[in-house]
Order: structure tokens, then C-alpha cells, then sequence
């Protein structure tokens, strides 16, 4: 039987939460790049001179600061072309630092720099309803994870021994391999339940976003 792409597409917003409980948290944040699909939409919005594209990104308590800052944008666009640069800058930072608030994030500026390969990865697939690829790409780095920690832990286990320092070091390569081994089990059990709305709780661990 073939699976639909709603399926496809639940699975890839899945996998999203399972990366973002492992990746590294100094990984950047895709919400806050020039790049990425926040700024995507706000440019979209004003193009258009239509808020609601960006709207989906904020939880309904900044719905008003968001709505503000967006007609103040277009009334400043249309005083000329410097001016236009600035009101749409004004806007992306607004939007942005609304939406990182939104998820418990600070705030660090707008960055002009492509998201993580995963992240990307993970747009593409809600767009083509495929994702495998996604699938393959976090396969291959949690196995990987998973593979390095556990010869570490192992050739400390053969050692541990030998002295008190030597003991210490197998502890903490053990601590380090089971933390990371739960955390992607916990990740994996609660992928299928739903975040909770943006600004009621930090959500993203800087995928994330992202």
C-alpha cells in the first residue's frame, strides 16, 4: 500500500523534533536567517501587502505587535528605495524576535547564512512530500553518534581497571553514550505528539527552530 503525503509530511515534522533533541545546541537557528522561511514569508507578506503569511509564526498575544510593525513597514517602503531597505529589515528583525520569543529563544539577530543540510532537507520534503531523504540524512548522523560514543565507552570499559583515573574516564564515556542513547529513544517515543502553541512554551531547541 502506498502512504499518502500527508503521511510523508507528518513524519518529516517528526523527525524535526527527534533532530532537534540531538543536534548540538550551538546549531543555528534557521527561524533567524535571511534564509530561511520566516524571512521567506515576511517578504512574501509585504510583496503582497498581505500580513497573513507571517502570521502562523507567532502565537495569538504578538499577533498585534507583529500586525503593527508590518503597517509600519509598508509606510515606510514607499517613502524610496533606502527607505524600502529599512522598513523591510525593521519588519524581518520584528518578526523574527516575536517568533524566537514565541519558542523561549533569544533573540541574536538576522543572519545571513543557509540553515543546517537537515533542516533544508526537511523544507524540501514538506514541499515534495517526500522524505526519505531526510530519513537517510538523520539515520546516518544519529548512527554515526551513537557508533563514536559507543567505542569510546567501550575501549574505556577495557581499561577501567587498571586505575582510579582510568575508572573515571569509563564513567563518564559510559554517562555520555547512554545520555545521548536516551535522549534519542525519548525523542523518538514523543515525536507523534504535538508541540505546544507558540508562546506558551519554549518548544525549539536550536534546530533549533531551527
Amino acid at each position: 500500500m502506498s502512504r499518502s503525503p500527508l503521511f510523508d509530511v507528518s513524519l518529516a515534522a517528526a523527525i524535526t523534533v527527534l533532530a532537534a533533541a540531538i543536534l548540538p545546541t550551538a546549531a543555528r537557528a534557521h527561524c533567524d536567517t535571511t534564509r530561511g522561511p520566516v524571512v521567506a514569508d515576511a517578504r512574501r507578506a509585504l510583496e503582497t501587502e498581505d500580513v497573513t503569511p507571517v502570521l502562523k509564526w507567532v502565537g495569538p498575544p504578538a499577533e498585534a505587535e507583529v500586525r503593527a510593525a508590518f503597517d509600519h513597514a509598508l509606510r515606510v517602503r514607499k517613502l524610496g528605495p533606502e527607505a524600502l531597505q529599512l522598513a523591510d529589515t525593521f519588519f524581518f528583525e520584528t518578526l523574527v524576535r516575536v517568533h524566537r520569543a514565541g519558542e523561549g529563544a533569544p533573540y541574536t539577530g538576522l543572519k545571513d547564512e543557509a540553515p543546517e543540510a537537515v533542516i533544508l532537507a526537511v523544507d524540501e520534503a514538506l514541499v515534495t512530500g517526500k522524505v526519505e531523504g531526510v530519513v537517510e540524512e538523520l539515520t546516518a548522523a544519529t548512527s554515526g553518534g551513537v557508533r563514536e560514543r559507543f567505542r569510546h565507552a567501550l575501549e574505556a570499559r577495557r581499561h577501567a581497571e587498571e586505575s582510579v583515573e582510568r575508572g573515571r574516564e569509563y564513567v563518564e564515556a559510559y554517562v555520555d553514550l547512554t545520555h545521548y542513547v536516551e535522549r534519542l529513544h525519548q525523542a523518538a517515543l514523543s515525536a507523534a505528539g504535538h508541540a505546544e502553541p507558540l508562546g506558551t512554551a519554549a518548544v525549539h531547541v536550536e534546530h533549533g527552530h531551527r
